[in-house]
């Protein structure tokens, strides 16, 4: 549906085809593939118990999906735990707990390889959230926060985000921790719009002045309240990148 509406705003019949010929080699060229090589699959292990334990797999996959759907709606160190015992308790249930057999030998190296994978994906994250420098000292926007900075005649960061953006949160947990950035802001008078709900009146009057389209979107603006529009950041960035960024701004 999403190709059918493209195609048709584009008006373009070649276009079209060229398209439609694409996704139709996409989906029937690996059907192509299995049926020439349909006689050389016998040496794939036959079903039995150990697809049992491929569905337990996928099960946790899923539960893994909700828990990343939720990862808004709870505290930043609500969501690090929830993901570090999902997967702890995939990789100890499934490498381990579980009872599962198969016919092939090499089911107990891959059900054990899963199990560790599984803790390790889960520990790790925990252990580099919990390592982590302190962030970015960040203040509620007011208009008063501006007014005294461009008194002062400090730089201003203005972090335009939202919960639910995943780029956001990136930005956060990730540049705006880093060691480097937090010391370099401490120039700025560093100010968050928390966009997560629309219902703040004097947030949407904010994201008009500016010309906010989306987030993350991070504003600087100099010594004289002036922005910097050279300096609009739109999407995530890597720490090392935004260090000089902000160097720019004397």
């Amino acid at each position: 549906l999403g190709l059918l509406t493209w195609v048709a705003s584009t008006g373009d019949p070649l276009f079209g085809f060229i398209i439609f010929f694409t996704l139709s080699l996409g989906l029937g060229l690996p059907l192509f593939v299995l049926a020439l090589f349909a006689g050389r699959l016998h040496p794939l292990p036959p079903s039995g118990e150990w697809l049992n334990w491929v569905r337990k797999v996928m099960g946790w996959v899923l539960v893994a999906m909700a828990a990343y759907f939720l990862r808004p709606l709870v505290p930043p160190a609500a969501a690090v735990g929830i993901t570090a015992v999902i997967g702890l308790a995939a990789g100890l249930h499934l490498g381990w707990l579980d009872r599962s057999t198969a016919a092939f030998a090499a089911f107990a190296w891959i059900r054990k390889g899963v199990g560790v994978a599984a803790i390790a994906l889960a520990v790790a994250p925990a252990i580099f959230w919990l390592l982590r420098g302190p962030g970015v000292a960040w203040q509620p926007y007011s208009p008063a926060i501006l007014e005294e900075a461009k008194r002062e005649g400090r730089p201003v960061v203005l972090d335009f985000s939202a919960a639910w953006c995943a780029p956001c949160r990136k930005l956060d947990e990730v540049t705006f921790h880093d060691p480097a950035v937090v010391a370099q802001s401490r120039r700025f008078v560093m100010v968050k719009v928390d966009l997560t709900t629309a219902d703040d009146p004097l947030h949407r009057q904010l994201v008009q002045d500016y010309g906010v389209m989306g987030v993350p979107t991070v504003v600087f603006l100099d010594r004289t309240g002036k922005e910097r529009r050279d300096l609009r950041l739109v999407d995530y960035m890597a720490p090392a990148q935004l260090v000089p960024w902000m160097e720019k701004i004397p």
